[in-house]
């Protein structure tokens, strides 16, 4: 709710509904499993409940959104039945289920993976220098390039030398187990130093399993790219 970008962001008027309730509707359309808003701030949760989601208020002062989730989903699931957790952060209202698809796979097909995410090939210039925000990702790509491990996250357009750079998209899979250690780690060097907390996990030794998809879901984070998820989404209806 403190976006100094767009204040009030989560209740941001999408098509008659606030955003964080279409965030909330792509996650169901994923089909993957039980959907939760871990919300900060009362207003959030009860918006959610008032278009018949679920919804847990938790301390408004985590760190990240990783620490967010970890306390709702010991809210909601004290008794561990979960064991796989998906993250999806609350400003991705034209998400396509498919994405989180593709991050649930990258997860799962590996027994000893620890976190599963997503990332898109580069087309173009614009979102490669490191002051464009977006974050790249070098991969240990299998030969059929759907799947591969994670090696490093960087601000910095890599890997050098002309091979194609992915953005990753900051969606998130994780065995409760995992979820759990991370969270009791405390930050590490290359995570201060990039501010890219998912370098926790890899300097920790957790393997982190990333699947390709074509599209980067747009982020909403300015009255802008407010405005262009209202067009998408009113494009994406049936007429």
């Amino acid at each position: 709710m403190a976006s100094t970008r767009l204040p009030g962001k989560p209740l941001a008027d999408i098509l008659g509904e606030p955003m964080i309730v279409q965030v909330w509707r792509r996650a169901v359309e994923a089909d993957v499993g039980r959907v939760v808003v871990a919300a900060g701030e009362a207003e959030i949760a009860d918006a959610v409940a008032a278009a018949g989601g679920e919804a847990v208020l938790t301390a408004p002062s985590h760190p990240s959104g990783t620490d967010r989730i970890s306390e709702a989903l010991n809210r909601v699931d004290p008794d561990g039945r979960h064991d796989l957790i998906v993250n999806v952060q609350g400003d991705l209202p034209v998400l396509e289920p498919k994405t989180v698809r593709a991050a649930m796979a990258a997860l799962t097909r590996m027994p000893d993976a620890a976190m599963g995410t997503v990332a898109c090939p580069i087309e173009g210039d614009s979102d490669l220098p490191p002051t464009s925000g977006v974050n790249k990702l070098a991969v240990a790509w299998e030969p059929d390039g759907r799947f591969g491990r994670a090696l490093y996250f960087s601000r910095l357009p890599i890997p050098y030398g002309g091979a194609t750079v992915f953005h990753h998209i900051g969606l998130y899979t994780y065995r409760r187990a995992a979820l759990d250690r991370l969270v009791a780690l405390p930050p590490s060097p290359l995570e201060q130093s990039e501010k890219l907390e998912q370098l926790r996990a890899l300097e920790a030794g957790m393997r982190i399993e990333v699947g390709r998809v074509e599209t980067v879901p747009l982020g909403v984070d300015t009255p802008a790219q407010l405005e262009q998820a209202r067009r998408l989404l009113a494009e994406s209806r049936p007429a």
